[in-house]
C-alpha cells in the first residue's frame, strides 16, 4: 500500500510532493498544459520566442499555456485554453482546433498531462506577443515548415534554447500535412 503524499513546499503554480521516497511536482492552480501547433494555410508554422528564466536565455517554442489558469478560467477546457493562448501569444485565432495528442511529458517527476492541439484556418485578430501578462514579451515567428528544423538549429547554435516539445509539434504538423 502506498503512503499518502506529503507536501514539501507550496508555490503559486506548483507543489513539491513526496510519497514514500519519491519526490515530484503537482499543479497548484491549473489542471493541464496545452501546446498549440498553429499552421497557416500557406504551410508556415507559427513559433514563439521568449526569455525563459529557468534556462536563463531566450527559448523557441510552439505556443502553449495553462488550462484553467486562475479563478476566471476554473471550468475551462483544453480547446478553450488553446484558443485563448493562441490569440494571446500569436494574435491568431483558429477556425479549427483539434486535440491530436495527450499524455504525460515527464511521468517520473510530475503529475502533469499535456495536450497538443492542431490549430488551422488561422486569421490574424490581434497583436499577440503576450501583452496581456506583465513580464511576457513574446516574439512571433512564421516559418515555412520545410525550413523549421534549420531555423531552430541555427538559433540553438547562437545560444537559444529550443523546447523539445517544439519538435513534437513539427512532427505533428508534418503528419497532418501528409509529409510521411
Amino acid at each position: 500500500m502506498q503512503s499518502d503524499p506529503v507536501v514539501l513546499g507550496e508555490g503559486k503554480y506548483y507543489n513539491l510532493m513526496r510519497r514514500g521516497t519519491w519526490e515530484y511536482i503537482t499543479p497548484q492552480c491549473f489542471s493541464d498544459v496545452v501546446l498549440i501547433v498553429p499552421l497557416l494555410d500557406d504551410g508556415r508554422i507559427v513559433l514563439v520566442e521568449q526569455f525563459r528564466l529557468p534556462v536563463g536565455r531566450p527559448c523557441l517554442e510552439i505556443p502553449a499555456g495553462l488550462v484553467g489558469d486562475g479563478d476566471s478560467y476554473d471550468d475551462e477546457g483544453i480547446l478553450e485554453a488553446a484558443r485563448r493562448e493562441l490569440i494571446e501569444e500569436t494574435g491568431y485565432d483558429a477556425a479549427s482546433l483539434e486535440l491530436i495528442l495527450r499524455g504525460a511529458p515527464s511521468a517520473g517527476s510530475n503529475t502533469l498531462e499535456i495536450g497538443f492541439v492542431l490549430a488551422t484556418g488561422l486569421t490574424k485578430v490581434g497583436p499577440g506577443g503576450g501583452l496581456e501578462h506583465e513580464g511576457e514579451e513574446i516574439t512571433v515567428h512564421e516559418i515555412p515548415l520545410a525550413d523549421a528544423d534549420e531555423f531552430l538549429a541555427e538559433r540553438a547554435k547562437s545560444g537559444y534554447s529550443v523546447d523539445l516539445k517544439t519538435y513534437v509539434g513539427l512532427y505533428l504538423a508534418r503528419k497532418h500535412l501528409g509529409e510521411f
